[in-house]
């Protein structure tokens, strides 16, 4: 039986004893309905897995002593970071999960011309607490002992001038260049258009950015569709898929 996995944003240490974060409690006590004695994972974000005994197991309130730390290869050595321009409902929720799953570092929410989505700043905090913690639910899940952090929205156009990974690919029906003739990089910036696609004026300002057209194959993916196909395709080149 696997063990279960949980984030938990703290310092840890083998011989520590601590209270969990509510999200933790919730599943534990509640949807696992686990007890004293029985073991579990945890990771923060440092790279390494701790496993923890359960010391006491209530409704409201969960401790546990952790026994042994592991640092187990997981985490890719290829830095991914995606612009993602926000879709509807759980067409962006895909995203993050997926990407998540898939190694990815980091992801910005974009908007962009034919964006349909609108967002008032207090919502935009919402969004992205929500996302955040989509990706929190994906490593647990996926095994990764680091988050993926989602920042904060930006604009297209800013984003472009902000971006300074060593790799810059735009998804566009154009590729220039396939990808296996190009050198392995360390850090990969990926933009993802909207449903509607990114306009030709929106494709030029990103290769005037230094960013390299990129298409995978003839047909045409959904922007929930594109993020994951190609970091399979980056993994699989320069990451840790074989």
């Amino acid at each position: 039986m696997r063990i279960p996995r949980f984030y938990q944003p703290a310092e840890l240490a083998t011989g520590l004893e601590f209270e969990l974060d509510d999200n933790a409690v919730q599943h534990i006590a509640r949807a696992l309905r686990m007890r004293p004695g029985e073991l579990i994972q945890l990771f923060n974000n440092s790279g390494s897995e701790y496993t923890a005994e359960l010391l006491q197991v209530e409704k409201r309130r969960v401790s546990v002593r952790i026994t042994d730390i592991a640092t187990p290869a997981v985490e890719s050595p290829l830095a991914v970071h995606i612009g993602q321009v926000i879709s509807r409902g759980e067409r962006m929720d895909y995203a993050v999960q997926k990407a998540t799953e898939m190694g990815m570092q980091s992801m910005t929410p974009l908007f962009s011309e034919r964006c349909e989505v609108r967002l008032n700043e207090d919502r935009q905090e919402k969004r992205i607490r929500h996302w955040q913690q989509i990706a929190i639910s994906a490593s647990e899940q996926s095994g990764r002992t680091r988050v993926p952090k989602i920042e904060d929205t930006s604009q297209l156009k800013q984003w472009l001038q902000q971006c300074d990974a060593e790799l810059k690919l735009v998804m566009h029906h154009h590729s220039a260049q396939p990808l296996g003739q190009l050198d392995k990089p360390a850090s990969v910036a990926l933009l993802i258009g909207p449903e509607g696609g990114l306009t030709e004026t929106e494709v030029e300002l990103a290769i005037a950015a230094g960013f390299q057209p990129l298409a995978l194959g003839p047909r045409v993916m959904r922007t929930e569709t594109a993020p994951v196909a190609a970091q399979a395709i980056l993994q699989q080149l320069w990451g840790d898929i074989s």
